[in-house]
């Protein structure tokens, strides 16, 4: 356990827990099981992205699928791990662990866009916020059929739930998150704006300027 009093005291623990969380976070799944799989290089297709939804978009439900239980229990595993030492570790791994799925050195800082990420930190942190995250995603998915849409409005919703459900704290780590979502789907966002946004499931031909969200 770090000491509570002495940020010289406190600082390797803290760098451990962001090094553990941006490992775990920066790990690729998307593209490690569609180049395993035979598919090639993922980027190379839909939207370029490494997440579930442009995994989708090879036809491979199963894949798609595992990528996005993947790139979730990356963002789990980093908050439950770091959380045995405390809250202040805990957020310090989770958050990492999305910053490396966005960014990972392994690509060149070229991830993905944060979703299925975001929602395990959010499940390894405060459970609860978690699951009302997740069915807030699966109601605007199933009933618009955007995926982005889905994930903009669970990136809107969640820093109020975690602000009412948990603690300030936390709701504040989502926030932050939250703007980074919304960065990264700047593309998207024209294109719901436009009216242009693809239906999920659609497979789409790279360089058709389609993004997923994950």
């Amino acid at each position: 356990m770090p000491d509570s009093i002495s940020w010289a005291n406190d600082a390797p623990y803290y760098l451990a827990a962001a090094l553990l969380g941006y490992v775990l976070g920066s790990i690729p799944f998307g593209l490690i099981l569609t180049k395993l799989s035979g598919l090639g290089d993922i980027r190379s297709i839909g939207s370029g992205n490494i997440g579930a939804t442009n995994v989708l978009r090879t036809g491979r439900k199963d894949l798609a699928a595992l990528t996005l239980l993947l790139d979730g229990g990356k963002g789990a595993a980093a908050a439950l791990i770091a959380g045995m030492y405390g809250q202040e570790m805990m957020m310090v791994a989770a958050f990492s662990a999305f910053i490396g799925h966005l960014f990972p050195v392994w690509l060149r800082f070229k991830g993905g866009k944060g979703v299925a990420t975001y929602l395990g930190v959010l499940l390894g942190a405060a459970w609860p916020v978690g699951l009302f995250a997740c069915a807030t995603w699966l109601v605007v998915a199933f009933v618009m059929r955007i995926s982005s849409l889905a994930a903009l409005t669970m990136a809107v919703a969640s820093p109020v739930f975690a602000w009412f459900i948990i603690s300030p704290q936390i709701a504040e780590m989502a926030a932050a998150m939250s703007v980074l979502v919304f960065i990264r789907h700047h593309q998207n966002i024209a294109r719901l704006l436009r009216g242009e946004e693809p239906k999920i499931g659609r497979k789409k031909a790279a360089g058709d300027g389609s993004a997923a969200p994950q």
